[in-house]
């Protein structure tokens, strides 16, 4: 099967250390070219671990993760990682950010101006080029990095909460904004979320996380039409349903915290 393919994976952080960290265990994921798969799950439960190593920022302790048949060892531009924090460089403009990649893999700069200028008219950003990160709402810091992150035409890109910071009005538009976005550029998209709400109105596939170590627990696939409306019985449904396997995980996850 061509696309992400992550089996039997576990990591385990500070492994020779006094305390060693089981992440997550076992664990086997599929998703495919252009599927949007959300993982939910308690804090701590490896889901960002996860999306490390898929990013080849991390080694997996045990397990192989490979895209297209070819084994994950190290970064790659066709995985782009956007964090929580829009983390741009703040020295250089929107512009600049949006282009960093490209520049350092010697794209000519006309090329780099051309893709730019789409990029900033895809996330909404025209006029905002020459500011610089700290000019920009908490929102178009994120549609600066996520334009950054697409101007490598990335083939995964993966998201570790990265709406978690905004007001709801403005998460709600930046959820809009990525669906369209992923739609045109047929990227496979791997989201952290711990909003049950994000998830539902974004996945083709929701992943629930056991606690640490993290494990699937269920695997919720969601074939209502885009935009959903969380209101519906089908999508109140669902949503009664990933709280009640979450909430067992987050119970547990609690109870493992107040034993340390």
């Amino acid at each position: 099967m061509l696309g992400l393919s992550i089996k039997n994976v576990s990591k385990v952080w500070n492994p020779e250390g006094p305390e060693p960290v089981p992440a997550v265990s076992d664990l086997s994921l599929e998703v495919a070219l252009g599927e949007f798969v959300v993982l939910l799950g308690p804090s701590g439960c490896g889901k960002s671990s996860l999306l490390y190593i898929v990013a080849g920022l991390e080694e997996a302790t045990n397990g192989s993760v490979s895209f297209d048949a070819l084994e994950i060892t190290e970064p790659s531009p066709e995985r782009s990682l956007i964090f929580q924090e829009a983390a741009l460089f703040p020295w250089l403009s929107v512009r600049d950010n949006i282009t960093f990649g490209l520049k350092i893999n010697g794209v000519p700069p006309v090329k780099r101006d051309k893709r730019a200028d789409d990029l900033l008219r895809q996330v909404g950003l025209v006029g905002a080029g020459d500011r610089r990160p700290h000019e920009l709402s908490g929102g178009m810091r994120q549609r600066a990095a996520l334009a950054r992150a697409l101007a490598m035409e990335p083939k995964v890109l993966l998201m570790d909460e990265p709406f978690a910071a905004l007001d709801i009005q403005t998460r709600s538009r930046m959820q809009d904004h990525l669906l369209n976005i992923w739609k045109d550029s047929g990227a496979s998209v791997l989201l952290v979320t711990h909003s049950i709400d994000e998830a539902l109105s974004l996945a083709d596939r929701i992943v629930v996380f056991t606690s640490r170590p993290g494990r699937i627990k269920a695997e919720i696939l969601i074939d209502e039409p885009r935009p959903r409306d969380l209101h519906s019985p089908e999508m109140i449904q669902l949503a009664r349903r990933c709280d009640e396997l979450l909430a067992e995980e987050v119970d547990k996850a609690f109870k493992e915290q107040e034993l340390l």
